[in-house]
């Protein structure tokens, strides 16, 4: 169980937050009288204990006090950002909802600019009211249920001539099996199959018609062999294009090397699955994946209908 250590607000945008006694939080609002209220993100929250961490680390070099990171509650006894969407906690008189972890930081924010950082990006959340009421310094803050989600579920495919022939162990799939685990992901089917359009444009429709995953992941298939058909396979299945996938692993490899130019993957969304093409190495499948990951949480959350934001 935690505590308020702060309840802020500031009454024109663009304003620092100050420290109020106690505040009206109003459902499907926030705070009465914040310039911040009415927002999609109602109620902005930050752990005591990294807000003293940071404090400890710039002393004498500037002040920071309740609000100046821009939240809203200043919360003891919770590590917030280790929270999962969806989960609910009272404060005071009033029951909050994560609904977001995190946020870009405001252009030109003054703690960046004299700190070289603000920790708001990594550790705020955000929440939006459930229940309205009072909130004040030094009320007990509680989680008070936390959500019943399911994994999300992968399936994963090779395309690849040899290792279907079984002249080249498959080592890709492998690896996206063995790293999409470690997340927690379910993996509920993994095949080899050859470069061939048909049989892969096949074996995606019936994963996602059949199997239902939230994710198919793909490695090989995608250069300029004239046997890759990943990408043609993927977008002949697609209802939707979710181009953004590929075109950020395609920016993210050439920092690593030139020959990335050279990817033709695809993302794109069949029903409720996601379809990505990763590149056909166990180096770069795991580059790749360390980079995306971290991202596909929201995303399928919302392509599942779990979220909103």
């Amino acid at each position: 169980m935690g505590k308020v250590i702060a309840v802020c607000i500031s009454e024109k945008k663009g304003t620092v937050k100050i420290p109020i006694p106690s505040v009206n939080i109003i459902k499907d609002y926030g705070l009465e009288n914040d310039a911040h209220a009415g927002s999609q993100r109602q109620v902005s929250l930050l752990s005591y204990e990294s807000f003293m961490e940071f404090k400890k680390l710039n002393e004498g070099r500037v002040d920071i006090n309740p609000g100046v990171f821009g939240e809203n509650l200043l919360v003891e006894g919770y590590d917030l950002k280790s929270l999962k969407i969806g989960t609910r906690f009272k404060c005071g008189e009033a029951v909050l909802e994560l609904i977001q972890i995190g946020k870009k930081c405001h252009s030109g924010c003054e703690i960046s600019k004299i700190a070289g950082k603000c920790i708001m990006p990594v550790e705020g959340v955000f929440a939006k009211v459930v229940v309205g009421g009072e909130v004040k310094e030094g009320d007990l803050f509680e989680i008070i249920s936390e959500p019943q989600r399911a994994p999300y579920r992968a399936c994963v495919i090779t395309a690849s001539d040899r290792s279907y022939k079984g002249e080249r162990e498959d080592l890709s799939g492998p690896k996206i099996v063995e790293m999409v685990k470690a997340q927690g992901y379910e993996v509920i089917d993994y095949k080899v199959l050859p470069d061939d359009e048909d049989v892969l444009t096949d074996e995606l429709i019936r994963m996602s018609d059949e199997l239902k995953p939230d994710v198919i992941f793909t490695t090989g298939g995608t250069g300029f062999s004239p046997r890759d058909h990943m990408p043609e396979a993927t977008k002949k299945v697609a209802h939707r294009d979710a181009p953004g996938i590929a075109e950020a692993i395609r920016a993210y490899s050439l920092k690593i090397t030139p020959n990335a130019m050279l990817s033709r993957g695809a993302s794109v969304i069949r029903n409720k699955t996601l379809i990505v093409n990763l590149p056909g190495s166990p180096k770069a499948v795991k580059e790749c994946l360390e980079y995306i990951l971290p991202s596909f949480e929201h995303g399928l959350g919302i392509l599942r209908g779990e979220l909103t934001d």
